[in-house]
């Protein structure tokens, strides 16, 4: 926390304050808020301040991140290391290994395995039974949205071929109508889920920590977890309550169809548990919602049928007037509204869903966010700006990589892929863009994104030009969708702290870069170190060559 009466200065470099104008060369923090900036930051300072040397360096607004999982990203480090096997024979070699080490455990649970390392994303139990036969073994897709189980998973789960297909759910089989071993999408997984018993608490709360501590490396003080249950709850109460938080969290709870509104009054509870709390870092005031799944398993929900037809248009996880009806309960109930939408048609249903609330309730502060949009209607992309709405979008993704080029565009067709993530478009439209990471689905660091989302490139350059390129971004769009554009979702009538940009009277949640990246081509920015990380004017990470 900040020390009462503390002062830092902050000289000797380059200060971004996100809200244009001028750069400055000196900053004044006073009791963890940004209190003058230039030539009034020095006069106002005083003898007693704490002078920081930026060492020709950058300072900045933090970076928040729109869309995370923070829990789910911990907890891939107790588990085997399979987020970095480049096949499946690597992946099930690494289960061995750990199941090998750890012949105390039950189950094996292991996340994330890449997606694209077999054809059509369809793993085999019978490979990981190469691996452990006695054992149950579970493991989640990148994409969270698809699990791979060994044969003594399935038969836990007493998953067979007389086993039907679940509500909002599917279980790919062979001929014979056997389970093939994947499990897609949440009514399949809960058939594994109602028997894995899971990590147990402690690990659940060291997860976080990890998590937090991650995300302050990285330059990221605000996260919005977007995938919160109920047992998830505690975990953030217990490491609030514990001085474990390095990061600010927001909570958004999960609403299920098949279990809304009576989930409502539970969620209002929980809510209050945090606002009881009263913890600085911790929020509850998001509800989130799945209006689809994801193109890779043919689940998005499309307007226009899927190439191959195997799932047509795919799936809606929420009846349209269901999902308007329960937007406007929990905007009514004082909630924002955070909606998964991947496809144009979950885009559109997400975008009806909102309009009919605020016809309903009337303007929300709680600025309603539908996540991805990967793929959207042309017509539906000026709604965004209309309707007040955030796409918060994951600038990484829009590049040609193994899962765009193996699993999403034979899906989409060439002409209908060449349409996804217009993040330039919405921004020409007047929408308030967010970026966000989907971390663990992808890498957390923002300099990542900001790199891909300028370039519309890989790490290798390719495409020269960039993929699809009039949807580039120019450099300080995008570095304001990941500071003051996330800071739009966060700012709403619960919260009393103000961050994103650095202005007098603003908290000083800052980031000390060693380069502008202004300055740099897309593809060397994330090679910028980070100095440290300010959350109201305390470090919250220092990097080690700093601190010698």
């Amino acid at each position: 926390m900040t020390r009462p009466g503390r002062s830092q200065l902050f000289t000797n470099g380059t200060i971004w304050t996100g809200v244009g104008g001028p750069d400055y060369s000196a900053l004044l923090v006073v009791d963890g808020l940004i209190a003058a900036l230039g030539d009034d930051a020095v006069s106002e300072a005083g003898e007693l301040a704490e002078v920081v040397d930026l060492a020709d360096g950058f300072l900045m607004p933090s970076f928040g991140d729109g869309h995370a999982h923070p829990i789910f990203g911990g907890l891939e480090g107790f588990g085997p290391n399979i987020r970095h096997c480049t096949d499946v024979d690597g992946i099930i070699a690494e289960v061995r290994r750990y199941a090998n080490q750890h012949p105390e455990k039950e189950w094996i649970l292991g996340a994330s395995y890449d997606g694209s390392l077999a054809a059509g994303g369809l793993f085999d139990a019978r490979w990981l039974d190469e691996a452990v036969s006695d054992r149950p073994v579970v493991l989640r897709a990148w994409d969270y949205h698809t699990v791979w189980c060994n044969s003594k998973a399935l038969e836990l789960a007493g998953i067979d071929a007389d086993t039907p297909e679940p509500e909002l759910g599917e279980i790919p089989r062979r001929d014979d109508g056997a389970p093939l071993g994947v499990l897609r999408e949440w009514g399949a997984i809960d058939l594994m889920n109602a028997v894995n018993p899971g990590h147990d608490f402690e690990d659940r709360v060291d997860a976080l920590t990890r998590a937090g501590e991650h995300f302050a490396s990285l330059g990221v003080t605000w996260v919005q977890d977007a995938w919160v249950e109920p047992s998830d709850i505690d975990v953030y109460l217990a490491a609030a309550s514990r001085g474990l938080l390095a990061a600010r969290f927001n909570l958004a709870l999960l609403a299920d169809p098949r279990h809304f509104p009576a989930s409502l009054p539970g969620m209002i509870a929980a809510r209050e548990k945090v606002e009881a709390l009263g913890h600085p870092h911790l929020t509850a005031h998001s509800v989130k919602f799945f209006a689809d799944g994801v193109i890779e398993n043919e689940t998005g929900a499309l307007l226009q049928p899927y190439c191959s037809g195997l799932h047509d248009h795919g799936m809606l996880v929420w009846e349209p007037e269901h999902l308007a009806e329960s937007v406007q309960l929990v905007d009514a109930a004082g909630f924002q509204a955070h909606i998964h939408a991947i496809g144009d048609a979950a885009v559109r249903i997400a975008l009806d869903a909102i309009e009919h609330a605020a016809s309903i309730n009337g303007p929300s502060v709680n600025r309603p966010a539908i996540a991805h949009v990967q793929l959207a209607a042309t017509k539906d992309l000026a709604r965004f700006a209309e309707l007040g709405v955030v796409p918060v979008m994951q600038p990484l993704w829009a590049q040609l990589d193994a899962l765009m080029t193996v699993l999403t565009m034979p899906r989409l067709g060439k002409e209908r892929a060449e349409h996804q993530y217009r993040m330039r478009t919405l921004t020409n439209n007047g929408a308030t863009i967010a970026f966000g990471s989907d971390w663990p689905c992808s890498s957390a660091n923002p300099l990542d994104g900001i790199s891909v989302g300028v370039s519309r490139m890989t790490i290798d350059g390719e495409p020269v030009g960039g993929w699809t390129p009039d949807e580039r971004l120019d450099l300080v769009t995008a570095l304001t969708a990941y500071t003051s554009g996330v800071a739009s979702l966060a700012l709403t009538g619960r919260t009393n702290d103000v961050w994103g940009t650095i202005t007098p009277g603003s908290s000083a949640d800052m980031i000390w870069l060693t380069a502008d990246p202004r300055t740099r081509p897309p593809l060397e920015i994330p090679e910028i170190g980070l100095q440290a990380t300010y959350l109201a004017g305390s470090s919250t990470f220092m990097s080690v060559t700093h601190m010698e």
